[in-house]
């Protein structure tokens, strides 16, 4: 696509930056001692439960990467070899847009943007660094949960589709948390891809014993995004190389190649291999800024094992994928992964904002487009999203109410 087409933008991946209170303002009196922001040097950590992190950065966000101050890097145009740091240059202060929906609004409708899913972005720090407290875990995204609700609500101007979280370590505190976001009008919610610890310690969260939970899912009818977070194999890692940091801007190349993106994988295939996605058809549940590259290989194991072990499979796979699953690819990955796997009307357009390894501004994502026509274009850059939302889309061609699937986008 040479010339972009007008076409209403839904961008399935942008973020908000909370306020220092997020974490803490809700939280019950007993647990206050369990999250602390801590002063090392001239640096602000988070202290979860005693244990300090430094995965963000800087967690107060008063400063900031500009957005998209790593797109070259991302892009593969790294030619003078900078690192993240070198390259995001001097810190900025975080755009009023990423703090609350009113500017949020006013920068949506500078972008040409018309709708868009809004993540909070210390989530998967907290549920990363409380993982061995199940009930501890369960309380501190409750509170975020409820500021992020006094502060955005969830369905703001029917724009912002800010994405509150369900810890699933305890089934019954899951499915309280569930209650309380649909009372409270959620629209969609996250999910992070990993195992999950509870009582009978670590296992997935697509075991027959979470099926209460995605029961009362499915009969809600509510979107489950799984978006890329702290990644849970960092112990695996550790025993490679030593953990100087696990602040991704400081990581080594070869974290990075190691840590990949095999925590989607494997949370879609245990939803397809043990059964969820089989025993609730329902579900809609989209992979968000995971990247699409594992796509391939996945299909292909699942296809060999259908082979090897029929009996395990009451459904083929493939088609579970094809019928549960969104994906919203790397801006500058490649939207064929998606399409000649899953489908044309499976793919979602999502541009990271305002994080700096996000695109400065959505429509630029021309720059890396795979060819599309105008029915294409107005499927990615918007209506797929719609789709898995359960929004009316916005082409006003009556084609598009069926879009074809499984066509290459090359």
């Amino acid at each position: 696509m040479r010339q972009p087409i007008a076409a209403p933008i839904f961008d399935a991946d942008s973020h908000m930056y909370e306020t220092a209170e997020a974490l803490t303002r809700y939280l019950p009196e007993q647990y206050r001692q369990a999250v602390q922001y801590v002063q090392i040097g001239r640096h602000t950590r988070i202290a979860i439960n005693g244990r300090i992190t430094d995965f963000i950065p800087n967690p107060t966000f008063d400063r900031v990467a500009a957005p998209g101050a790593h797109e070259k890097f991302f892009a593969g145009e790294n030619t003078e070899g900078l690192t993240l740091r070198e390259m995001q240059g001097a810190a900025i202060e975080a755009p009023a847009a990423t703090r609350n929906p009113e500017d949020r609004i006013i920068e949506l409708d500078r972008q040409g943007v018309r709708e868009t899913l809004n993540y909070p972005t210390l989530a998967s720090l907290v549920e990363h660094s409380a993982a061995d407290d199940p009930e501890l875990t369960q309380t501190i995204i409750h509170a975020l949960n409820q500021w992020m609700l006094e502060h955005w609500t969830f369905a703001y101007q029917d724009r912002i589709f800010s994405t509150p979280i369900i810890n699933c370590a305890e089934v019954d505190g899951a499915q309280r948390e569930l209650e309380y976001l649909l009372e409270n009008g959620a629209k969609a919610v996250l999910i992070k891809p990993a195992p999950v610890k509870n009582h009978r310690g670590w296992r997935s969260p697509a075991l027959p014993e979470f099926d209460p939970f995605w029961r009362d899912v499915e009969n809600a009818g509510l979107p489950i995004v799984l978006h890329a977070s702290q990644p849970p194999l960092d112990e695996y890692v550790n025993k490679w190389e030593p953990p100087a940091t696990k602040n991704f801007m400081a990581m080594s190349s070869f974290r990075w190649l190691a840590l990949g993106h095999r925590e989607i994988s494997d949370m879609i295939g245990s939803l397809i291999c043990h059964g969820t996605l089989t025993r609730f058809p329902k579900l809609r549940v989209a992979s968000v800024e995971n990247g699409s590259s594992w796509i391939h290989p996945l299909f292909h194991d699942l296809a060999d094992l259908t082979k090897k072990m029929p009996q395990n499979f009451p459904e083929d796979p493939l088609e579970v994928f094809r019928r549960n699953i969104w994906v919203s690819p790397f801006w500058e990955g490649s939207v064929a992964d998606v399409v000649e796997t899953v489908g044309w009307d499976r793919v979602m357009f999502g541009s990271d904002y305002p994080h700096p390894e996000g695109l400065p501004e959505p429509k630029s994502y021309w720059k890396y487009a795979e060819g599309m026509d105008q029915r294409r274009t107005w499927d990615f850059m918007g209506d797929n999203a719609r789709r898995f939302m359960g929004l009316p889309i916005a082409n006003p061609d009556p084609a598009a109410q069926h879009p074809p699937v499984l066509e290459s986008s090359r």
